[in-house]
């Protein structure tokens, strides 16, 4: 049985208990410390400091012990929070009265270096009392309401006079010198100042600084013409439109918050889609119909509108490479006529880029086949022609 040493006496007492429960579960063990280092992965070492109270063990260690003498765990675990609490309790008192005692060492060290305690003193009231003469930046206290010739306040009626003291020299002290008077002339009498509050140097905050009135007057000049010009730009910028083949404005392009009411998918509208790919844009599929159609030898040439988007194109199917499609816009009002073409470059269709169109019926698609045939569509209302 280990023969355990006397625990130091300024354990706390729950450190105390918790250790004194780790010692009787070892000797009803009947392990030595090595056995136990064995058994509990923890070094005898490591074991020695827990059980002699210069070390809490760790909360795995405590469980490890239990586990090695067939002790309930959760009763162990509970002793040790307590254990530990208390421990870093202590450890925070420990750390208090090292730090007391460095700063004790070092204000002893530093006395020996510095004036007698008397000068000490000295010095220290005479920079309170300069501190509390000479404010650097505070608000202006307000009036006294006690008289000022009270005999209890020594104290604030001497700063009070030496603070009119200094008031009177600054009165007393011109701020500019003045130039000599002309021969012949009287001199100019003495321009009367303001009386200074004893707190001047508290509220007489100086100014920023101004630039001349010219100065200021000439950068509000150049600012307003500033914006004068930015304004006529935009305005020439908004008022200049892309024009057409005849010198007439184009189409305007949809706003974004007609753009942002489309259906979902649907990336375009009016002019905003011409020139562009219908099934890219979302404007084929279910949206789109057929407005005419024709048979131009065996291949089947239609024009193809989409509502949602604005806009039509021409397609054509049951073709061969080679054979092209167009599709022609008649002119509307100030917009231009427009024609785009495609061609078949592999399998047996293909399709044109978009046009602007207000309605089905102002878009022609006509198709050129390899072998020379030509023929173009009709609208749906009428019967569909069939080209040679």
């Amino acid at each position: 049985m280990p023969r355990w040493r006397a625990l130091p006496e300024e354990l706390d007492p729950q450190v105390r208990e918790f250790t004194e429960q780790l010692r009787r579960l070892v000797e009803r063990s009947g392990l030595s410390i090595s056995a136990v280092a064995d058994r509990t992965g923890y070094s005898k070492t490591s074991w020695e400091r827990y059980l002699n109270g210069r070390l809490l063990s760790p909360r795995g260690a405590a469980e490890a012990l239990a586990e090695v003498t067939g002790t309930d765990v959760g009763h162990l675990s509970t002793m040790w929070e307590l254990a530990e609490r208390a421990w870093s309790r202590s450890e925070l008192r420990h750390d208090v009265t090292l730090e007391a005692m460095r700063v004790a060492r070092a204000r002893a060290a530093l006395g020996e270096f510095g004036p007698p305690p008397a000068a000490r003193a000295g010095a220290g009231a005479r920079e309170q009392g300069a501190l509390r003469s000479e404010p650097l930046c505070r608000e202006p206290r307000p009036p006294d309401p006690r008289p000022p010739d009270r005999p209890d306040r020594p104290d604030r009626q001497g700063r009070q006079d030496r603070q009119e003291g200094v008031a009177e020299g600054v009165r007393a002290a011109p701020l500019m010198p003045q130039a000599p008077a002309a021969q012949g002339q009287a001199p100019r009498p003495p321009v009367p100042r303001a009386p200074v509050p004893p707190d001047y140097r508290a509220s007489a905050i100086p100014a920023p600084a101004q630039g001349p009135p010219r100065r200021r007057v000439g950068l509000f000049v150049t600012g307003v013409v500033g914006a004068l010009l930015v304004v006529a730009a935009a305005v020439l910028l908004l008022g200049t439109g892309d024009r057409g083949a005849d010198g007439g404005t184009a189409a305007v392009t949809p706003s974004a918050s007609t753009v942002a009411n489309l259906p979902a998918g649907v990336k375009c509208a009016g002019a905003d889609c011409a020139g562009k790919d219908p099934e890219a844009m979302g404007c084929g599929g279910a949206r789109a119909t057929t407005a005419g159609s024709a048979t131009v030898g065996s291949s089947y040439v239609e024009v193809r509108y989409s509502a949602v988007c604005g806009a039509a194109w021409g397609r054509i199917t049951r073709a061969a490479v080679g054979d092209a499609v167009r599709i022609s816009a008649r002119a509307q009002g100030s917009a231009p006529a427009r024609t785009e073409s495609g061609r078949v470059v592999r399998d047996a269709d293909g399709y044109t880029p978009m046009v602007a169109v207000a309605a089905p019926g102002q878009a022609t698609a006509c198709a050129t086949l390899a072998a020379g045939t030509q023929g173009c569509t009709v609208p749906r209302t009428a019967s569909p022609g069939t080209a040679g």
